[in-house]
């Protein structure tokens, strides 16, 4: 019950900016698949924001040890309004900042579309519109929220070109899309608008200053707001069920919620993350379950043993996270 290991043989196709290239490079995005994309940043590590198994791929395609935001890039503010809920100050940022290197943490609207898992299970969401013309294309072409992480294995550089983004990913991803080396080559800087009070969570491509200058107000830092926010970036707390949560359980003691994972294990007030036992749908389903066990009110979800192996790392760090005393 693991899930199978990325494929040596997979094909890593080198696409041109041009309109056949986007073109393929779409396709491929709305098939679920992994394509590499220029920003004017670094590349990113492009999969259907819309898709928690698509999503998934980008973790097991990183390495990520852990299941932190992702990004969602969208091709202008008005899409991104669709996604989550604006105030005036994301909103006052948005239009002097976009398209570019600013990412804005909000509150997810109501229909928005990006999954679980690329939201970390939060109510927030984590939105930029990037200014690269040929990343522009390719999310009109898509018509989707596109996560985007940096496009490279999990603890190594972040990559600034195509060369770069295949000597980490090849035989992993499906296409890196080729448009050069990218103009500002440090990642978005990333401001939450959640509370009222913009809060910077990681500097980057916009100087603190500029920002500043627009909400006529100083940034509050991460580490000054009473608690960690979540973004990109930044190990925090994640979304964490009310109950207790009790792991590597070889099956549900009374009263307990179940959370299971591969064949026969059908228990009352229970769901299975994968019934096949494969990880990366294990991944997809993580945060939707935990919410679907959460809302039933038991006092404790007890979670079948998960396999410490691909995707397997990820999904029992976040179990971890959210099993620690709080």
């Amino acid at each position: 019950m693991s899930q199978p290991p990325l494929p040596a043989s997979r094909q890593t196709k080198l696409l041109s900016p041009d309109a056949n290239g986007i073109a393929e490079a779409a396709a491929l995005l709305r098939a679920g698949g992994l394509v590499a994309l220029p920003t004017e940043t670094v590349y990113g590590l492009a999969a259907d924001a819309t898709s928690g198994s698509a999503v998934a791929g980008i973790y097991a395609a990183k390495e990520r040890p852990s299941f932190n935001p992702l990004i969602s890039h969208l091709p202008d503010l008005a899409s991104a309004r669709r996604q989550g809920l604006f105030d005036a100050n994301a909103l006052a940022l948005a239009q002097v900042f976009w398209p570019g290197p600013l990412t804005l943490v909000v509150p997810a609207s109501p229909g928005c579309t990006v999954s679980e898992l690329a939201r970390a299970g939060l109510p927030s969401v984590a939105l930029r519109v990037p200014a690269h013309p040929v990343a522009h294309a390719l999310l009109e072409a898509v018509g989707r929220p596109v996560a985007a992480p940096s496009a490279n294995r999990s603890g190594r550089i972040s990559a600034t070109s195509a060369a770069h983004a295949l000597a980490d990913l090849e035989g992993r991803i499906d296409a890196v899309l080729d448009a050069g080396p990218t103009e500002v080559g440090v990642e978005s800087t990333i401001v939450a608008c959640l509370d009222g009070a913009p809060r910077l969570l990681r500097p980057g491509g916009v100087p603190r200053e500029a920002i500043e200058g627009v909400i006529g107000r100083p940034l509050v830092l991460a580490g000054e707001a009473g608690h960690a926010p979540l973004s990109p970036g930044l190990l925090a707390s994640h979304y964490a069920p009310a109950a207790r949560m009790r792991l590597d359980a070889e099956a549900p003691h009374d009263g307990e919620a179940w959370l299971g994972f591969g064949p026969g294990q059908d228990y009352p007030a229970s769901l299975n993350l994968s019934l096949a036992g494969d990880l990366r749908e294990a991944a997809s389903n993580l945060f939707g379950h935990m919410r679907k066990l959460d809302a039933l009110g038991h006092g404790t979800i007890a979670v079948a043993r998960i396999p410490e192996q691909g995707l397997g790392e990820a999904i029992n760090d976040r179990l971890r996270r959210a099993a620690a005393p709080r």
